[in-house]
């Protein structure tokens, strides 16, 4: 379904009890308005509708131990499922994410796995955000400008807001903006370069983030995250 209503069921419920009332404001009326606008004139729209807000249903708030900042979703067929950077299983690895692969190889010695699910990760708090959670198939950053950038900055403030001693981490001069809200006396931030081949090499590789961020939970007594991808994708 595509109803503000359903959007707003969707929402995983520690996210629903403080984003609830965005789902009521003119800017997502008109983000809705739009998406079902797109959907009438027969355009594909990626993610599909149960998985786009996927992210938050893996990582409910007072879970969340490390956010990732991404753009946009993958407008390739069968690729965005709702996690920045992820794709399904038996899809095609895009070139960030191999180039995320092999940063993970590079820090801990991981085998390279076979697929590009990172749902694990989101399992374990990892919160895998886009800025924007839609696209139109075969068009790039099409959705960008109509309103989900306000919902993802107010899904930042929250946990800024209600959350203390989270990692995040910012790719790229987007991610970098988009996060300057953050305070880096309550949480820890990192920024690099984003994975992608065109700046991967200007110092995300070799950025050491994901070892940095697994040292920074173990100072505040909490349980690092398993960054090995099992062979098999977890059941979403």
């Amino acid at each position: 379904m595509s109803t503000v209503v359903s959007m707003s069921i969707d929402l995983e419920p520690s996210w629903l009890n403080l984003l609830a009332a965005e789902f009521e404001q003119p800017y997502m009326q008109q983000l809705q308005a739009f998406l079902l606008s797109e959907e009438k004139a027969g355009k594909r729209i990626f993610p599909v509708g149960n998985e786009r807000f996927d992210a938050f249903r893996h990582s409910p708030l007072d879970k969340i131990k490390v956010v990732i900042l991404g753009q946009d979703p993958y407008h390739g067929e069968g690729q965005a499922h709702g996690l920045c950077f992820s794709v399904k299983s038996g899809v095609a690895i895009p070139p960030s994410l191999k180039n995320i692969h092999k940063e993970l190889h590079a820090q801990f010695d991981l085998p390279t796995p076979s697929h590009g699910d990172l749902t694990a990760w989101a399992n374990q708090g990892v919160l895998l955000l886009n800025s924007v959670l839609t696209v139109e198939r075969g068009q790039a950053a099409s959705h960008q400008g109509r309103g989900w950038e306000t919902f993802t900055d107010c899904v930042i403030e929250v946990i800024n807001r209600e959350r203390e001693g989270v990692v995040f981490l910012l790719w790229g001069s987007y991610a970098q903006r988009k996060g300057s809200i953050i305070d880096s006396a309550r949480h820890c931030v990192l920024k690099a370069p984003h994975p992608s081949p065109l700046s991967a090499y200007r110092g995300f590789f070799g950025c050491g983030h994901f070892s940095m961020a697994n040292d920074y939970l173990q100072s505040r007594g909490i349980a690092p995250i398993d960054w090995r991808l099992p062979e098999h994708a977890p059941l979403r």
